[in-house]
């Protein structure tokens, strides 16, 4: 379906740095100094002396003269050497092998290395050896390494371009390389167009110097409009996190090929705005809102990933009308959130906090007056979801008898009791903890009539969403005594940095426990979130699967083989997929294979067809009426 090269346009692509991800003779050093007492500085030297050589501030010729006058290499060492750099291949070489291959005739590799370890490389990915232009080894007569030839131009400084003159290649000459001699040629006039390759090393003074950057062979061919191997360059993918999700995150993405941005805080209606442009992956935690007028500014947004098991700071409405997939963590942080619910029912119910606090003070209260146990106790549960259910299960485990209420029908575990009304939980429960959604409607759902119906003494925990409690009537609450002791980590208005004050009226009151919303907030949590979500936004991204989706039907796609993959997300009216089918059946095109989900508001159509089609096929499922999004993947 894409442009192929056309006929009169030639590529000259570097080898060190740029087709393999090391420098070859840096390897070498690292393989004939094996056993040198002196190999760590050998190798430190040789290193240095290439990068000022390919930074341009040592001429060629005396950096690789210095270079094989430490390296003592032998010709024995060559296979080893090949053998390394087989596994060295440039990732974005290696994913765009058809291409190497169906435009060989059109490449050249132009390199100072050496054709002894540089043409094996290269054949192994299609590149036809007569285009492979670099230096000689010169052996001496025990087949150590002793110098190199010095009639051939490469050995030279300019020798690059005086290779590109002695090709006199009639067309458009782009060279992709990494180093200053890679430049040259464009310098002298010899090719059309430099490209600084980065994926592997940046050279400043080189970057500075080039008509564009390449982080990859794929934004290369995508740059110039030719066949690769991705849709489009993963560079071109730009990953917005915020509020300290875990750095696994950021490493998950990185090694991606995303574009990666971090920002420590959370950010404000405006702020977000201003940041989302052309950004194409949103991460959040419970923070940062995510509202339909930021959305209206989100002009490159694909997919949005909240870093905690709440979306409630999410317009799923918008995001679903404009083909935006959210996911979320529902279970990553399950277990610490338990873990902190039963550590403070126990630090609660004993009074610990007061005490801790009395004998920082010097007083020594020793006494059992308001303390108890946990066991025999009644815990009611607001909500008997992933929290909800695993709390149960170790509650009844330290002996509570366990009650729940849920709008929506459970099976208990153990032997957990569902009550029919949360009035029924509320007048039987010792201890209450809540672990609801945060749907609009459940706000202020605990206030003064909810905490009246409660008994005396009662412990009461939130450890959900902040607006679920009406805190005046938390506080009255308090101070009557209804509520012996409190544990609370949500709260209606929270700060957004670590460096704002938290102002609540429930400060300073007694037997509270009041913790910044860290319910979740544990090293295993935060590295399980880091993980699942990400995996979830790389399938969706790079696979189209929407398993996990909170707004999107869900389908679990198979791994995209020697198709083309079409992505439609429309609006859910009939006729849409006979409409497409239509299109596919005017082109004659080849269906592998086709899934399709739907759910009240959109309809999601995935086609995987055979690679040969016309372009005007993209454009037609495009203009089809009420389509949100449409992408390719292949």
């Amino acid at each position: 379906m894409l442009t192929k090269t056309p006929e009169q346009t030639y590529f000259v692509i570097d080898f060190d740095s740029t087709f393999t991800k090391v420098e070859a003779l840096d390897v070498l050093g690292e393989i004939s100094l094996a056993g040198s007492p002196d190999r760590n500085n050998a190798l430190i030297q040789i290193k240095t002396i290439t990068d000022r050589g390919m930074s341009g501030e040592l001429s060629f010729t005396e950096s690789l003269e210095l270079r094989l006058g430490i390296l003592k290499a032998h010709r024995d060492q060559l296979p080893a050497l090949i053998e390394t750099l087989m596994g060295q291949i440039s990732d974005s070489f290696q994913r765009n092998k058809p291409f190497l291959t169906e435009n060989a005739d059109h490449i050249y590799i132009i390199s100072n290395g050496f054709k002894d370890f540089i043409v094996p490389i290269v054949t192994s990915l299609g590149i036809k050896a007569e285009n492979v232009f670099a230096n000689d080894f010169i052996f001496d007569e025990s087949g150590y390494v002793v110098g190199f030839n010095r009639e051939n131009p490469l050995s030279a400084n300019g020798g690059k371009s005086q290779v590109i003159r002695n090709l006199n290649l009639d067309g458009e000459v782009y060279v992709l390389g990494d180093g200053y001699t890679d430049y040259e040629i464009r310098a002298a006039g010899l090719a059309s167009r430099f490209y600084a390759f980065t994926e592997n090393v940046l050279r400043p003074n080189v970057v500075e110097k080039a008509d564009f950057v390449a982080p990859s062979l794929d934004e290369f061919l995508y740059h110039n409009n030719l066949s690769r191997s991705q849709s489009y360059p993963k560079s071109r993918i730009k990953v917005l996190l915020l509020e300290n999700v875990h750095p696994v995150a950021v490493q998950l993405f990185e090694q991606e090929g995303f574009n990666v941005e971090i920002r420590k805080g959370a950010l404000d209606e405006d702020e977000l705005i201003e940041a989302i442009r052309d950004v194409s992956i949103l991460g959040i935690r419970s923070k940062t809102n995510v509202t339909a007028r930021v959305l209206e500014h989100a002009n490159k947004l694909m997919s949005i990933g909240a870093f905690c098991i709440g979306t409630n700071q999410i317009d799923l409405n918008a995001c679903t009308e404009k083909g935006i997939a959210v996911f979320n963590a529902p279970y990553s942080n399950t277990r610490s959130v338990v873990e902190l619910a039963i550590g403070e029912i126990i630090m609660l119910v004993r009074g610990i906090v007061p005490k801790s606090n009395a004998m920082h003070r010097g007083d020594w209260d020793k006494s059992a007056k308001n303390s108890y146990e946990v066991r025999g106790k009644k815990l009611g549960l607001v909500g008997y979801g992933n929290i909800g259910t695993q709390l149960s299960v170790v509650a009844e485990a330290l002996g509570m008898e366990v009650y729940f209420y849920d709008i929506v029908d459970k099976l208990a575990l153990g032997n957990a009791r569902k009550c029919k009304t949360l009035d029924e939980l509320l007048t039987v429960s010792d201890f209450i903890s809540l672990h609801t959604d945060g749907r609009a409607e459940n706000k202020n759902l605990i206030s003064y009539r909810e905490f009246g119906l409660m008994k005396n003494g009662v412990i009461f925990l939130n450890l959900s969403r902040g607006h679920i409690v009406d805190i005046p009537a938390l506080v009255d609450a308090i101070e009557r005594g209804k509520v012996i002791g409190a544990g609370v980590d949500v709260f209606p208005q929270e700060p957004k940095t670590n460096n704002e004050e938290f102002t609540n009226a429930l400060r300073d009151l007694p037997n509270v426990i009041l913790t910044p919303h860290i319910g979740g907030s544990t090293e295993e949590a935060q590295a399980n979130i880091g993980n699942f979500v990400p995996g979830k936004l790389l399938e969706y991204i790079n696979n189209g699967s929407t398993y996990g989706s909170v707004n999107f039907p869900e389908l679990q796609l198979p791994l995209l083989k020697d198709s083309h993959r079409l992505l439609h997300i429309h609006a859910n009216v009939p006729g849409i997929l006979a409409k497409m089918n239509q299109i596919f059946a005017n082109y004659h095109i080849n269906i592998h294979g086709q899934y399709l989900k739907t759910n009240e508001k959109i309809g999601y159509v995935i086609t995987d067809v055979a690679k040969e089609y016309a372009d005007e096929v993209v454009q037609e499922l495009k203009e089809l009426d009420n389509t949100i999004k449409f992408r390719l993947l292949y």
